[in-house]
C-alpha cells in the first residue's frame, strides 16, 4: 500500500502518533465501535493484561493495547491465534477507526 507511506495514524485524543501508513494491513476488520484497522506495528502504546477472547473468527489470545499519553483504549493485539487459519494475524495490531485519526507528513 504504498499510497499511505506518508501517512501517519495517531490517537483522536491526544494525537500521539501511534502507526504507519506503511504497516497499514486490512482496512476489513470489526472491532468494538464498528470498523478497525490492522497493523504490522505500532508504537507509542502500552499493552494490558492478557487474556483468551473469543472473537468472530475465533479463539484469540489478545491483549488491549492503550495509548501511551493519554491511556486511552485503541484496540487490542494478537497474541495467539488457536485457530491455523488465522495464525497470520498473530503479532498484529487491531487500532479501532474511531481511536485515530490519519495526519501526513
Amino acid at each position: 500500500m504504498a499510497e499511505y507511506s506518508n501517512t501517519t495514524y495517531s490517537c483522536r485524543s491526544c494525537r500521539n502518533p501511534l502507526a504507519s501508513g506503511a504497516d497499514l494491513l486490512s482496512k476489513s476488520f470489526l472491532a468494538k465501535s464498528g470498523k478497525a484497522f490492522l497493523f504490522s506495528q505500532a508504537k507509542n502504546i502500552v499493552e494490558g493484561p492478557k487474556e483468551k477472547k473469543l472473537l468472530i473468527t475465533g479463539l484469540f489470545k489478545t491483549a488491549d493495547i492503550h495509548c501511551s499519553i493519554c491511556g486511552q483504549v485503541l484496540g487490542w493485539k494478537y497474541l495467539k491465534a488457536y485457530d491455523i487459519k488465522q495464525k497470520f494475524k498473530e503479532g498484529k495490531f487491531i487500532i479501532e477507526r474511531a481511536k485515530i485519526v490519519k495526519e501526513y507528513d
